[in-house]
């Protein structure tokens, strides 16, 4: 496929799955171009790659000239049948393929190592990206958020047989892997305006493993009830399982090293080590790869700032699932035991906010009262759920949003605000001193830069 050079146009392109596939095409010497609703600092870098953007309306691509039309189109899994480049290129015959589709064409092609999970992909992704190249075996990686050591970007294109992906279980898209190797980091209720329930989920990691060939290898986190709960009966013989667990030995010296907070990210560091011995990779490797790891893009990102003398810690942070926002807290609150913790969390999603309500209510809930003499968290701030077009139901977006979680956390510590008033709100009130935690998938991430 890569002999020639072809003409790939990729819808939805400010994603952050869609625009890794566009740069790694892009470096191996094909002509790109993309179209996204919405400019973004994804949309600007690709720009400034010299990629071609549509931002708005399709009409300009829609009137391009014969002789430009693309030889492929790539589109976004949140693009709608009713898309009208995606009809444009259906009609014209044009060869159309998700997102998922075209990694999975990829994954074919190479020895694809596919980290799946409901938490930690990115990070874990990251991580064992590092560790092959650190071991010069030159990786391409294609990973959900920016990684400072790939130049700040999604996406690192090697030349050498390994594909190390992010391999997201929404929809289902995972299943259009073909992997040699299998990370399974945890599996929790998520999705569940797909899935339904936790059985349905199982069943589709598990179809997902099915994949790996004869003589494929599974890492997999033994201190997860779920996964445990999925392999009791299982009888496979054609791969090989090698199981981690914070009782494993090296995980006392990946805490000792790690840059980044949270046992989270000890089992992230877990994961990626078992799959580098797997390679052959020598510890001493992976133990200084891992000890260099800077973090990535919104995974509890540090800045500072200075507001009329006031210093503050602020950490942009991607947690949307309960699960990840209680660890986020857990791990700012050992990393900062002295200071107030503020969080602003924008929910993402009204069917998961929707469906995992009860789950978002009971952690913050938790996070706000003392343990052993200390909150994990001082002051919470919910601002606007955000909607991810074509994703959730009417009738669901009617009777959710963010007042009603507000409502019933029931502290006095907890405030609605909506988002253009946030950053008033916190310049007024904040002394100096204080870590406020920036926290959401959507686009709340844009308010750090609102400090300066």
């Amino acid at each position: 496929m890569h002999a020639k050079k072809l003409k790939i146009h990729f819808i939805g392109i400010g994603g952050i799955g869609v625009s890794a596939l566009a740069k790694y095409y892009l470096e191996k010497g094909h002509k790109v171009t993309g179209s996204d609703l919405n400019a973004s600092e994804i949309t600007n870098a690709l720009e400034k790659k010299g990629v071609k953007i549509f931002i708005g309306s399709h009409k300009k691509y829609l009137n391009l000239k014969f002789e430009q039309i693309p030889n492929l189109v790539v589109y976004s899994p949140a693009a709608q049948a009713s898309n009208p480049e995606l009809k444009k290129a259906k009609r014209l015959k044009i060869k159309t393929q998700s997102y998922p589709e075209a990694l999975g064409e990829l994954t074919k092609q190479h020895f694809t190592i596919a980290i799946c999970g409901t938490h930690g992909k990115s990070t874990t992704t990251a991580m064992l990206g590092l560790l092959l190249k650190k071991a010069g075996l030159d990786p391409t990686v294609i990973v959900g958020t920016k990684v400072k050591e790939f130049n700040n970007s999604n996406c690192r294109t090697g030349k050498s047989k390994y594909l190390v992906i992010e391999a997201c279980e929404h929809d289902e898209s995972f299943l259009n892997y073909w992997p040699k190797i299998i990370i399974l980091t945890n599996i929790e209720k998520e999705h569940l305006d797909y899935y339904k329930n936790l059985s349905n989920i199982l069943k589709a990691f598990k179809k997902f493993i099915s994949h790996l060939p004869e003589n494929g290898c599974l890492v997999a986190n033994q201190d997860d009830k779920n996964i445990r709960s999925m392999f009791r009966n299982s009888t496979s013989k054609h791969f090989k399982y090698f199981l981690y667990s914070l009782k494993n030995k090296g995980a006392e010296k990946i805490k000792k090293i790690l840059k980044v907070p949270g046992e989270h990210n000890v089992y992230n560091a877990l994961a990626a080590l078992t799959a580098a011995r797997i390679l052959k990779i020598p510890d001493k490797t992976s133990f200084k790869a891992l000890s260099e790891y800077q973090g990535s893009w919104r995974r509890f990102e540090e800045r500072e700032f200075k507001i009329e003398n006031c210093k503050l810690k602020i950490i942009s942070d991607y947690a949307h699932h309960p699960t990840e926002i209680k660890t986020t807290l857990k791990a700012a609150r050992e990393k900062f035991p002295e200071k107030e913790i503020w969080c602003v969390f924008q929910p993402h999603q009204y069917q998961r906010t929707f469906y995992l309500f009860k789950d978002f209510v009971k952690v913050f809930k938790e996070a706000l009262q003392q343990v052993q003499g200390k909150l994990l968290l001082d002051k919470l701030i919910i601002t606007d759920i955000y909607d991810v077009a074509g994703r959730g139901e009417r009738k669901i977006k009617e009777k959710m949003n963010s007042k009603k979680l507000i409502k019933a956390i029931d502290n006095p510590w907890t405030l609605y605000l909506p988002k253009e008033k946030i950053i008033k709100y916190l310049k007024k009130n904040l002394h100096g001193g204080e870590a406020v935690i920036i926290m959401g998938a959507g686009d709340i991430y844009k308010l750090v830069d609102s400090f300066t």
